[in-house]
């Protein structure tokens, strides 16, 4: 958190700057395939299961082209002024204070809205104007329009596993980004990158990564999602600080993903099929 969010401070484009590199390990061309989006000003669809490194791509795109990164995580009760900005009472006077959108379009930078599906549509139809050749955002509040810094790009994630009638894109809105598909990296891949997060050895980074590719198969059985790399990482930190292995995989890989307890106690099976005693 900067020191502007600390003293509760409005934030400027500034504070949302990555000072250092995170890692990620690309998997195919989407390293290349986000810059040409950049120059080229189109807006970009992130799409994948939780945890299979969406926003650990974009915190390195951030930093490798050298922009902020103002994220906003989507919900049911994001409103348009949450996102545009709105009129407050500050001192003794009623101010405009910009909303992370606007400051992301004013002054160049990456916004991304974090799994979108999730946002009321009254609130995603604001994303429209930006996401075409218009590239501006109308301010209804104060009759402005804002035509986006030429450095402004628009990000949004989306979970296809979550889909439904109620809850999925409209096509006005799908078909203004272009889409990158995320999944869950290759074992060695995976392994690797556990290694390099956490320092553990590759024998540890192996198993943990055959207990997932094994959890991840009960997709098929009833379990609504795959366990994510992030918790891999988890249960190899636990692992190393010196929790007992079964332990920390149950309660970083099981645990978390269901509470089904015919599921919980395959879960616990497999667990202990990995790390036998």
């Amino acid at each position: 958190m900067s020191s502007a969010a600390r003293r509760g401070e409005e934030l400027s484009i500034e504070d949302y700057r990555i000072m250092e590199e995170p890692y990620y390990r690309a998997s195919a061309d989407e390293v290349e395939l986000f810059e040409q989006a950049h120059k080229l000003r189109f807006p970009v669809m992130l799409k994948g299961p939780t945890g299979s490194g969406k926003t650990r791509f974009l915190q390195y795109m951030a930093y490798r082209l050298g922009l902020p990164l103002v994220t906003v995580a989507c919900h049911e009760d994001l409103t348009a002024s949450d996102l545009v900005g709105r009129y407050l009472f500050i001192g003794n006077e009623t101010q405009w204070v910009d909303g992370p959108l606007t400051l992301a379009v004013k002054h160049g930078g990456i916004c991304y809205l974090d799994e979108l599906v999730e946002a009321r549509k009254d609130t995603t139809v604001v994303i429209h104007p930006l996401g075409d050749d218009r590239r501006i955002l109308p301010i209804e509040k104060k009759g402005h329009i804002v035509e986006a810094h030429d450095d402004f790009m628009l990000v949004v994630s989306f979970n296809p596993g979550y889909q439904s009638v109620l809850k999925d894109l409209k096509q006005s809105t799908r078909q203004r980004f272009l889409a990158l598909d995320f999944t869950y990296p290759e074992r060695a891949a995976e392994a690797e990158i556990v290694r390099t997060e956490t320092g553990v050895d590759a024998e540890l980074a192996a198993k943990l990564v055959e207990l997932a590719s094994m959890i991840r198969n009960l997709r098929e059985h009833g379990l609504e999602e795959g366990v994510s790399t992030r918790l891999l990482v988890y249960a190899a930190r636990l692992i190393d600080d010196g929790v007992p292995a079964r332990r920390a995989a149950s309660v970083s890989m099981a645990s978390p993903l269901t509470d089904d307890a015919d599921m919980l106690e395959t879960l616990y099976e497999l667990v202990e099929a990995v790390f036998e005693a």
